[in-house]
């Protein structure tokens, strides 16, 4: 059975839920929890846009195609989505970086993306 990290927000608080249409995070619930199962640590969550998706895609991660043989929809920009810690990162490196969910982004984050680099992409439109 796969034990779910304390769920706190990298403000230290009650991770709040990223995304349920469509539903995100490791284990499909909505929010960006994590596990130690979880070497990817989807635990930013992102809003997704036109140029992240391409550099994602273009990186070999492609997140817009659908695909049905998995219960996966594809994802547009405006859509919110767990993103692997590090590649949101190396978004924020070739600055093409999305908007993230600070209360939405699980605590687990900061192990690899500063809270200044998160803070700079913090939503407003809370």
């Amino acid at each position: 059975m796969l034990k779910k990290d304390p769920s706190l927000n990298v403000l230290g608080e009650a991770l709040q839920p990223c995304s349920t249409n469509p539903v995100t995070g490791f284990f499909r619930d909505g929010h960006c929890n994590t596990c130690p199962q979880d070497t990817g640590s989807h635990t930013v969550c992102a809003l997704m846009t036109a140029e992240f998706l391409a550099f994602s895609k273009y990186l070999g991660n492609d997140l817009s195609t659908p695909r049905p043989e998995f219960g996966f929809a594809g994802l547009e920009p405006g859509d919110q989505w767990c993103l692997c810690a590090a590649r949101f990162m190396q978004a924020h490196d070739e600055d093409c970086a999305p908007q993230v969910r600070l209360e939405s982004t699980h605590q687990r984050a900061l192990e690899i993306v500063p809270i200044d680099v998160l803070s700079r992409y913090a939503a407003d439109d809370l």
